[in-house]
Parts: structure tokens; sequence; C-alpha cells
């Protein structure tokens, strides 16, 4: 009687538990599937679980030119299956329900190249369905080191690699399958920097290597207006600057504010671009032929000043004309002796007559050599006027020939953890050793 009883009390919990069971609704449900702390991934005949990537969004935030760095925000919906969490019609009739994002386990999306990453769910709760499939989306905030060829600045056009990936590369881990293409959102200028294209790439070295190249020009406008173009005018201010007398100093005074005001542009540039890639840009050499030929101009325009008044270029020298303006000026004030001083005898009047002829005959040997001076400097002046205008002319061909062929490549950024390739070759390339007996013991 006693074994009777506890059957019939055991058939009558079964069937209190299948009653429950067809009457559990979507949150009965819900907790019953969290209290099994499902928070492994879900592993089937092998190792690897397959995520299956239905969408990309991505946006551009920001890019550093001095740093080159980019900063970009990427939404990731995500499904995969996890037998796990499914159930059939007999436990509930519920078609889909939704579980906290930390209660189950989700893929973590780890980025070989990133400098900084923060990931944030997009919503706090996963939607689950009746055969298992999840459904989630995240929001990932990336930070990346970029290798763009600023050779060519402002005009350049490059990539930059996105490699959004699972916690492994090898063939036991989580395998990434993505959508055909991405969604840009967002306004696609970032600062001078525009956002031109964004597609899925496989890496060329590695058949399960696939990362998001994002293709980036810039706007020339703003570059061109403050940097270039200042650079042109006073390069063209120099030159025009020629055509001033190089008596008087107007012309010296004009080239050292150039050269001040071009030191304040390149003071620009050097806060705005940086130089330390392995291919600097050009508008740098750019910058340091237009200093060095502005500071040579004025070196050049304080000789030839120095030279409209004395025959030396050296300090150190006593000027010949002051010499000579201080015995023209001793000669001068004895003619007005002699001219107010009555003469006494013809031999006295003879040689105040020579003294004035000689005093006159300086002052046209002054004259002479004052003229012959300024002819000499003059036509030497023209001469650094047709070598300067010579000098641009080659120097602005040699720019156009360099901007139109490509003569610096940058190295190619190593963005894959090497790592990931060890056991891939190990199992898919050398599935002999990865099996043999010897490796197993080591």
């Amino acid at each position: 009687m006693l074994l009777r009883h506890r059957i019939s009390l055991l058939f009558l919990i079964l069937s209190n538990l299948f009653v429950l069971a067809d009457s559990c609704d979507s949150r009965c449900l819900a907790n019953y599937i969290i209290a099994k702390k499902l928070i492994s991934a879900p592993h089937g005949n092998n190792c690897s679980v397959t995520v299956k990537i239905t969408s990309v969004q991505y946006e551009t935030l920001s890019f550093d030119t001095k740093n080159m760095q980019m900063n970009s925000r990427v939404k990731v919906n995500m499904m995969w299956n996890d037998p796990g969490l499914a159930w059939d019609i007999n436990t509930s009739n519920a078609t889909a329900i939704m579980l906290p994002v930390d209660k189950i386990w989700t893929p973590g999306l780890i980025l070989d190249n990133a400098i900084d990453i923060t990931v944030q769910p997009y919503k706090s709760d996963v939607l689950v369905l009746r055969n298992g499939n999840v459904d989630h989306a995240v929001i990932l905030f990336i930070a990346v080191s970029c290798e763009i060829n600023l050779f060519t600045y402002p005009f350049v056009i490059g990539d930059c690699a996105v490699a959004i990936n699972g916690w492994s590369q090898s063939s036991c881990g989580l395998i990434l399958l993505y959508p055909n293409n991405i969604t840009m959102t967002g306004s696609e200028q970032s600062g001078e920097w525009l956002t031109e294209n964004v597609e899925i790439t496989q890496d060329s070295e590695s058949q399960n290597h696939t990362y998001l190249s994002v293709t980036l020009s810039i706007n020339p406008f703003s570059a061109v207006v403050t940097l270039i173009l200042p650079s042109a005018l006073i390069m063209l201010a120099d030159l025009v600057s020629f055509a001033l007398p190089v008596q008087g100093g107007e012309r010296n005074n004009l080239k050292v504010t150039l050269v001040l005001s071009f030191t304040m542009f390149l003071v620009i540039l050097n806060d705005h671009l940086s130089s330390g890639t392995s291919c600097s840009p050009l508008i740098h050499y750019h910058f340091c032929f237009c200093l060095v030929s502005l500071v040579l101009s004025m070196v050049v325009s304080i000789v030839l000043t120095r030279l409209t008044l004395d025959d030396s270029i050296l300090p150190c020298k006593r000027s010949k004309n002051i010499k000579t303006q201080n015995a023209n000026l001793g000669q001068h004030e004895d003619a007005g002796v002699i001219a107010t001083t009555k003469s006494t005898d013809l031999a006295s009047e003879v040689a105040s007559l020579q003294k004035i002829v000689n005093f006159l005959e300086n002052m046209d040997q002054k004259g002479q050599v004052a003229n012959s001076n300024e002819a000499f400097v003059d036509r030497l002046d023209k001469i650094c006027f047709c070598f300067f205008l010579f000098i641009d002319i080659i120097y602005i061909i040699i720019v156009v020939i360099v901007t139109r062929t490509d003569i610096c490549k940058p190295k190619k950024m190593i963005i894959w953890d090497k790592d990931d390739y060890y056991y891939y070759y190990l199992d898919v390339v050398f599935p002999e050793y990865f099996n043999n007996d010897t490796f197993n013991e080591d």
C-alpha cells in the first residue's frame, strides 16, 4: 500500500508540472532560462561558434591629422544560435522572449588594431526566439591608428582599416559572418576629412581575416587657403620687392616683415600636420624651401644696400665715403675762408683758386664713384632678381612633377596578432604535425 501511494503521488506531481509548463507565460519562461545560468559559449560538435553579423552601421566621428588617429562609432547587429536557450511548444506557447544581456552568453568582439575601444550594448535586453536564435546589437566606440600617405597633402585619399573580429582567428574560436555591405550613418564630413566609402575587405594574406576598409579624403579648401595660398603670395611679394630701390632701406624692411610672417605660417603647419610618418608631407619641404629663399633674398638685399654706400661689405672697415666726406668738409671750410678773406697778393689768389678747383674736382670724382657704385649695384640687383625668378620657376616645375609621381609609399601596417596564425597553421596548413604524438607530448 505504501509503494502504491508513493507512485500515485509521483504521477500527481508530474501531472502538475506539465500543467504548469503549459500555462507558463513569457516571464515565467524567461526566469526558467535565466536559472540555467547559460553564460558560457554554446559549443556544438566543434569548439567554434558561428555568429552572423546581420548589419553594420559605421560613422566617422573625427580624424586627428597630426597623430594619424581615427575615432569612429560602429553599430553591429549580430545573430547566433544557442541550443540551450531553445524551448518547444510543450514548454511554452511564446514565440520569443526578452532576456537581460548580462544573464546569457554574448559574443565578445575585439579589434586587433585598436588604440582604445569601448563596447556598449545597444539595448539592455536581447531577443531570443523559440529555436534558440539570439538577436543582439552592440555599439563600438573605436580609436585606431592609420597609415595614410600624406605626401601630397592636402590632396590626399587613403584607406584606414578597422579590424573587427572575434576573440580568436584560428579554427577554434568565434567565426564571424559579415554582411555584403555596410551602412554609413551620420555626417560624412569629419573636420577637413571626408568619409568616401566603407566596405568589407578580405585580407590577401589570410583567408579568415576580414576588416572594414574606410576610405578617407581631405577637403583641400581649408589647407589651400590657410597654408598654400599665403606661402605663394609671400613668395610673389618677395619677387615684386626687387622693384623697390636698394637705397633707403624700404626693401630691407619689407623683406624682414615677409620672413616674420612666413615664420608664423610655419608654426601653424607644425601644430597641424605631423612630420613623423614614413612619408613626410611634401608641404614641409615646400615651407622649408620658401623660408630658405626668403632669408637668402633678405641677406642679398642687405648686402646690396651696403654696396651702395661703400665698395666693401665688411662692417669692420671704415667707409671710404665717410673719409672722403670729412676731407671734402675740410676743403669746403677752407674754400669758405678763402672766399671771405681778402687776397693781398697774386700768389695768395692763385693758391685760393687752386684749392677751389681741387674741391670741385673731388666733388665730381665723388659723384662719378657714387654713380659707378649705383650702376654696379643695379646690375647686380637685376642678376639676383633673375636668379630668384629662375629658381622659383624650376621649383614649381619640380613640385608639379613630384606630385604626379608616386615616389613615396608608406610601409603596410601589421594589424593582426601573429599568435592568431599559430594554431591556424597547425590545424589547417600542417594538420599532420598538429596530430603528431610528439607535439601532443610537448
